[in-house]
């Protein structure tokens, strides 16, 4: 047995040698090299030749650096000697990684249909139309809105995310826009009467 292939110490069942850490410290690496790569400004640009917002070129840029330190990170502790199984549920989430990943994907998928639809109707469906340019942006970004909120919804419930658990949020929040559209309202009605 040589050097390299000793075991060093042992997490849970799994013994580590220094071949391990070796891979996982090439693995890790790699992922954090890629991460910095993917939110380099030749990333940036190629996501701009598709005609994408500058804010959602970002959100995608992250969201794909992220994942590949997650990837990497994985294939890092599969490569020390700890396995991981991509299709096995996480504890306390029952998603596996690769459903993770995937949810990931439609995500940004609905992130870019929301922003596609409101470009669209900004400046192809309501420019012609001879609405204030400020009403049609109002317009085009209240779509774009109900878009992202119905696919978010959409993909989390065929994710098996289920959104009953989120009603108590909802609830807190339902709360918390009544007492501040109070003093709105109040405001609103004190100018109609002063009017």
């Amino acid at each position: 047995m040589t050097l390299l292939q000793q075991p060093l110490f042992h997490i849970g069942r799994h013994y580590i040698t220094l071949l391990g850490l070796i891979a996982f410290v090439a693995f890790f690496v790699a992922g954090v090299i890629s991460a910095r790569f993917l939110q380099s400004q030749i990333v940036r640009r190629f996501f701009s030749r598709f005609k994408i917002d500058t804010n959602f070129v970002a959100i995608v840029t992250t969201i794909l650096s992220l994942t590949a330190i997650v990837f990497f990170t994985v294939t890092a502790v599969n490569a020390a000697g700890i396995p991981l199984a991509w299709t096995a549920p996480l504890p306390a989430i029952n998603l596996s990684l690769v459903q993770i990943f995937l949810l990931i994907a439609l995500l940004v998928g609905v992130f870019w249909f929301s922003s596609g639809t409101k470009r669209f109707l900004f400046n192809r469906l309501l420019a012609q139309s001879g609405l204030d340019r400020s009403l049609q942006y109002a317009i085009a970004q209240v779509v774009s809105n109900i878009v992202l909120v119905v696919g978010v919804f959409l993909v989390l419930e065929n994710t098996g995310i289920h959104l009953a658990a989120l009603t108590v949020f909802a609830g807190a929040v339902g709360v918390g826009v009544g007492f501040g559209l109070q003093n709105i309202a109040s405001n609103f009605i004190s100018g109609l009467v002063i009017l």
